[in-house]
Order: C-alpha cells, then sequence, then structure tokens
C-alpha cells in the first residue's frame, strides 16, 4: 500500500480527498508545530457573494510551539453555530444538502476539546459519505521534510496553487453568479455531487 503523509485539515479541500482516494493509508501529522492561516482550522465554501473562509478559533496552549496534537478548539465565541448558519445558507438549495444535513449538523452541536479530535472525525464521516474506505494512521514523531515519498503537509495551502491539476467542471449553486469557483472544501462537491464525488475525486489522479 502506498502512504500519503497530509496535516490535519478542516473540512480540506477537495485536492485533499484526491490524494487519500489514491492511497491505501493517509497518515497525518500529529507532532508538527501549529501553522495559523492553514486548511489546518479553516476551510473555504461557495455563497452567493463567492468564497467564504470559515476559521476554528484556537488555544495555543504553549504558544507558537505548541504541537498540532494539542491545539484546543476555543469556545469563548459561538462559531459553530456561525460556520453552520454559513454552510446551510450557502447550500440549502443544493442537490443533496438534505441528504447529509442531519449527519454533518451533529458536528455543530457537540463541543471537542482537541481541533485534530474534531478534524479527524469529521474526516472519517465525509470519506464514509465519499465511499473511501482508506487507513487514517498518524505520526508517532515529526517526520523530517521530503523524507516520505508522498509528503503532501505543506503542499495542500490556501495560498498555494498545483498549477498541473485540472479540476472538471460540476455544477455548482451559485456558479451563474460566481463562475466555477474549484478546489474548495469538499462540503461542495458532496452537496453538489452526491454519490458521484467519489467518481469525480478519481477523475483527479
Amino acid at each position: 500500500m502506498s502512504e500519503t503523509l497530509l496535516s490535519t485539515a478542516y473540512l480540506p479541500p477537495i485536492e485533499y480527498f484526491a490524494f487519500i482516494l489514491q492511497s491505501g493509508v493517509c497518515k497525518i501529522e500529529n507532532h508538527e508545530h501549529y501553522i495559523k492561516q492553514s486548511y489546518r482550522n479553516r476551510c473555504n465554501i461557495i455563497t452567493a457573494n463567492g468564497l467564504l473562509n470559515l476559521s476554528i478559533p484556537v488555544n495555543k496552549v504553549d504558544g507558537n510551539h505548541t504541537l498540532i496534537k494539542d491545539i484546543r478548539i476555543s469556545y469563548l465565541s459561538n462559531w459553530q453555530s456561525n460556520h453552520w448558519r454559513a454552510i446551510e445558507s450557502a447550500y440549502n438549495k443544493s442537490p443533496f444538502f438534505l441528504y447529509y444535513r442531519d449527519e454533518l449538523e451533529k458536528f455543530y452541536k457537540q463541543s471537542y476539546e482537541l481541533l485534530i479530535d474534531y478534524n479527524t472525525e469529521l474526516l472519517r464521516f465525509i470519506l464514509k459519505k465519499l465511499g473511501i474506505s482508506s487507513v487514517i494512521n498518524f505520526t508517532d514523531d515529526f517526520l523530517p521534510i521530503d523524507q516520505s515519498e508522498n509528503d503532501e503537509r505543506y503542499s495542500i495551502h490556501p495560498k498555494l496553487s498545483k498549477g498541473n491539476v485540472i479540476y472538471p467542471h460540476y455544477y455548482q449553486v451559485f456558479e451563474e453568479k460566481n463562475g466555477f469557483i474549484p478546489n474548495v472544501s469538499i462540503v461542495d462537491l458532496l452537496f453538489n455531487e452526491g454519490p458521484e464525488s467519489k467518481y469525480y475525486l478519481e477523475c483527479l489522479k
């Protein structure tokens, strides 16, 4: 089995799941220092006004030296309710929103202490809905950069784009207004394509 090394991520972009689909095993980095302004605690969805960034507030117990496995979710703000309202507003007219809504909403009513636990439970839920059975493991220590053949921990980032990847068109709710926007959060694909989402990911190989 091949193994892809990934960072933890909140409702990751489509490319994240394409890498998982290509691998027999997905290994998530558990011992890196927290990196701000990355997909580790944020995602992009598409609204009537274009891209909207949803960010989970976090507490870094050891400041910038906090390991990702120790990052705690902050509940000082009502971010769960805000995120769910944004997702519902953006996708309630999509073809498959009602099909997945109730199960996904549960993640916005239950509290998790650690960011990596929350992300992982969401990841497992989405993989199940996609019909992807890849194994999810975690690193025991920090793995040096470029020592893994399929190291995608730092290549999947909001400010980085893989120019050689072509994202085929699929229906998006606000496409008439925004145009087609590729590689956003996996929920955009799932709500719009439903059970066909896995076949879309296979096209990205």
